[in-house]
């Protein structure tokens, strides 16, 4: 777990896939990216969360008022995201930003699986494909979810047939000795309290 940036209002850091964001139920699930700042920074507060399986850029705030500045930015969407993720399959290579737009939903026999449905929260994602991997028959594609719905990225591209590599829940036949071939590769939003606009980027932690 690797400290990006730190000051007395929050701390930015990136996280490993395979580590909960923050604990689970269970003795089993106590370890997490939170439990781990806490010996360091005991007053880091949640934020954001990233699934167990994404690595990648993660916020937190450092007391109460850092906390609630941070999330209401988020919910304002003045936050910039960006994610890296193979993806199964070759997608035009292209400049523009392309759109998925689906509703999601909670899949509830088969939680924590979501689907797409009409009655679902509306979700938005951009993509742009970046390169291809011949070998791999696999694309990385940069992504921009403009909402934030529970395994959103991870619907939208199964929906449109090109799931993660690596996804067990939604692609289990993808194998990739990787895990989930996600990551949160960009964090921007203006500072809560100086209004100083700040950004991060982490490079995808994959040898491709």
């Amino acid at each position: 777990m690797q400290l990006v940036y730190e000051d007395e209002h929050l701390v930015v850091l990136n996280k490993p896939g395979g580590v909960l964001s923050v604990p689970g139920r269970g003795l089993d699930k106590q370890d997490c990216v939170l439990t781990r700042l806490h010996t360091t920074h005991p007053t880091a507060m949640v934020v954001h969360r990233l699934d167990m399986a994404t690595s990648g850029l993660m916020v937190f705030g450092l007391h109460s008022d850092s906390q609630r500045a941070l999330s209401m930015l988020f919910e304002a969407r003045q936050v910039h995201k960006q994610y890296m993720a193979w993806v199964n399959g070759l997608l035009p290579l292209a400049e523009d930003w392309q759109t998925i737009d689906l509703p999601l939903m909670a899949d509830w026999p088969n939680r924590p699986l979501q689907k797409v449905d009409a009655e679902g929260k509306p979700s938005v994602t951009q993509w742009r494909c970046l390169k291809h991997d011949l070998q791999l028959n696999a694309s990385l594609l940069a992504l921009q979810p403009l909402t934030g719905r529970s395994h959103q990225l991870r619907v939208h591209l199964q929906a449109i047939g090109h799931p993660i590599l690596g996804d067990g829940l939604y692609a289990p036949h993808l194998h990739s000795p990787h895990g989930l071939m996600l990551h949160a590769s960009e964090l921007g939003f203006p500072h809560p309290f100086t209004q100083v606009p700040m950004q991060w980027q982490s490079t995808q932690p994959w040898p491709l």
